[in-house]
């Protein structure tokens, strides 16, 4: 290992032990086991040499929000499970369902039946997670709440795809707790019909403290454990 991959997997490390000391205490505020919450190394526009240091580190869940990047540092590092955070374009469907193991976007029927083909194309079965609007208007992406239940009706009777739960974003200049008390409900209402869609992804960096309190069980963490994004690389 070069000094320069030196300096930087201790820098991640170090990053790595802060996040987890606040995973873990806001897991014990509410009286929940850490073991119940993945977290999600969101890696878009860093080196896949940093994902290689990650893995190695012990975080085996990472994201990416681009079909181009996302799809070369899967054939770049192995052995860890590649989520696709990002809006998926219909169009890219069939390039992200080759390679992720877990699509946290699902937003509407047009796309489902689009990486479903693109799923059963490549012999595989990828998790979906539906994303939810909390916003009422869609600016953070994902459905309205009114449209999931047929969503995951969709999802469930579609070929090469599991559904695995929901997603949001939190709005911007709004209590977070509250929006992911809202997104709760809604992953109630779907495990009514679909118990095994067990997955709540929801929390960042900035908020994921109120993520732990409403249940999510995926954090999604860029910044708090890879630094400020550097411009990116085309």
């Amino acid at each position: 290992m070069s000094r320069a991959d030196g300096a930087r997997a201790a820098e991640l490390a170090a990053n790595l032990a802060a996040l987890e000391a606040r995973i873990v205490a806001a897991c014990a505020e509410v009286g929940r086991d850490r073991g119940d919450v993945t977290l999600i190394a969101v890696t878009k526009t860093w080196p896949a040499s940093d994902a290689v240091l990650l893995r190695d580190l012990g975080v085996h869940d990472l994201g990416e929000n681009r079909d181009a990047e996302a799809a070369r540092k899967a054939t770049e590092v192995s052995g860890v499970r590649w989520h696709f955070v990002g809006a998926v374009q219909t169009n890219k469907a069939r390039s992200v369902a080759s390679y992720a193991d877990v699509v946290h976007s699902v937003d509407r029927l047009g796309l489902v039946a689009a990486l479903s083909a693109g799923a059963v194309r490549a012999g595989r079965r990828v998790d979906v997670l539906l994303q939810v609007s909390l916003d009422g208007d869609g600016a953070r992406g994902g459905a309205d709440p009114s449209a999931v239940p047929a969503l995951a009706d969709a999802v469930s009777e579609a070929g090469g795809l599991r559904l695995a739960g929901v997603m949001a974003v939190a709005p911007l200049g709004s209590d977070p707790g509250e929006a992911f008390d809202r997104l709760r409900e809604v992953a109630a209402l779907v495990r009514a019909s679909h118990p095994d869609a067990q997955v709540i992804s929801a929390g960042m960096s900035a908020d994921l403290e109120a993520a732990v309190r409403s249940g999510t069980t995926a954090l999604r963490v860029g910044t708090a454990l890879l630094g400020h994004r550097p411009p990116l690389q085309v």
